[in-house]
């Protein structure tokens, strides 16, 4: 139960915060944290995120020390629905292993994992934007109660586990992982995301724990986050805290820095680096919305609407502007006739008074 009590502070501690939701066209990265966000890439949005560190691990009783550089990558693409989306998580290291007795070089790829992430429930999802308060500053900057319901996904992936030198003897290959995703907003600047996860499901490597990540919005570019960890195994139930910040440079394209350290020695885990975070969306599209659910909105269904009769406000749009057209055409051919006969005349004066 003392290990569950930094969670649990932490916990308390972002709930306090007076938050509200804010969504908008930028970036939605899941670095520089170990969490995962509720909220999906979008439908037909590729997404990159990668981030290079430094590592540190050594064990008082066991007498190791490892030291080296890890790099992880996550590809995540949605379709579908605006709610899904898969990932493919990679993470590589190469370091040195070193104990009274030898040394020796290591490399390879930890962890391998394909996955893919629905969002269920979202309470922010096709409602009206509240307008604000002109006449009360406290009305606008007050707590609601509503902001404490979050937003709910699920995740289930496979992990392989390949043979190098991170293998570990009589683990299977192939492992199921399943995360529970809840994500608050309670102002524009505040946000909580928990993940409830069970890792290598029905393996001699199974372990269960649970990561809180709060992070808050310094101004437009800068945010920074705090995130409590614990994972529990045959081995450890150590409490892990990360702390990091992102920089958006871009729409599409942030930038950060984390460190990440454990608390008990036996093994103490410290590691530190720099990610970046790019997304292509160009072929994103917002969902067509009709008595407050997502409908299809393909060439195919606005030619049969055409055919019946019915024309979407997108076709509406077009065929008024055809309509100018043709009525400004149609004023410019009557000024012509009227202009011509006037010409002619006074080419004949002209000719008249030449003796032509």
């Amino acid at each position: 139960m003392k290990l569950l009590k930094p969670l649990f502070l932490l916990f308390l501690l972002s709930t306090n915060s007076v938050i509200k939701a804010q969504f908008t066209d930028e970036i939605n990265s899941n670095r520089p944290g170990n969490s995962m966000g509720a909220y999906s890439v979008g439908k037909t949005v590729f997404q990159l995120e990668s981030g290079v560190n430094y590592i540190n691990e050594s064990h008082n009783t066991s007498d190791y020390d490892v030291s080296g550089f890890g790099l992880d990558l996550t590809a995540r693409y949605g379709f579908w629905k605006e709610q899904f989306e898969v990932s493919l998580d990679l993470q590589f290291q190469k370091d040195k292993y070193s104990t009274d007795l030898f040394e020796t070089d290591r490399s390879g790829l930890k962890q391998t994992t394909l996955g893919a992430k629905y969002l269920f429930y979202d309470p922010y999802y096709k409602k009206k934007e509240e307008k604000p308060n002109i006449y009360s500053w406290r009305a606008n900057h007050k707590f609601r109660w509503k902001s404490l319901i979050p937003a709910i996904s699920g995740y289930v992936a496979v992990n392989y586990l390949m043979k190098n030198d991170y293998y570990t003897k009589n683990l299977s290959g192939f492992s199921p992982k399943v995360v529970l995703i809840t994500q608050n907003h309670f102002t524009h600047k505040w946000a909580l995301v928990t993940n409830i996860i069970a890792d290598k499901i029905a393996t001699d490597g199974f372990n269960y724990g649970a990561i809180a990540t709060v992070t808050y919005g310094i101004n437009e570019k800068w945010s920074a986050m705090l995130e409590g960890r614990i994972i529990k195994d045959d081995f450890n139930d150590d409490p892990t805290f990360t702390t990091g910040a992102t920089y958006l440079l871009k729409e599409n394209l942030q930038l950060d820095f984390v460190i990440n350290k454990n608390i008990e020695n036996e093994p103490s885990h410290f590691s530190g680096g720099l990610g970046v975070s790019w997304r292509f969306d160009k072929r994103h599209e917002d969902p067509a919305i009709k008595e407050g659910k997502e409908v299809k909105s393909d060439k195919k269904s606005r030619k049969d609407k055409s055919k019946n009769g019915v024309l979407s406000e997108e076709e509406l749009e077009k065929e008024a502007k055809k309509a100018e057209k043709r009525k400004r055409k149609n004023k410019s051919e009557e000024i012509e006739p009227s202009e011509k006969p006037v010409e002619e005349k006074k080419k004949r004066v002209d000719d008249l008074e030449t003796g032509e």
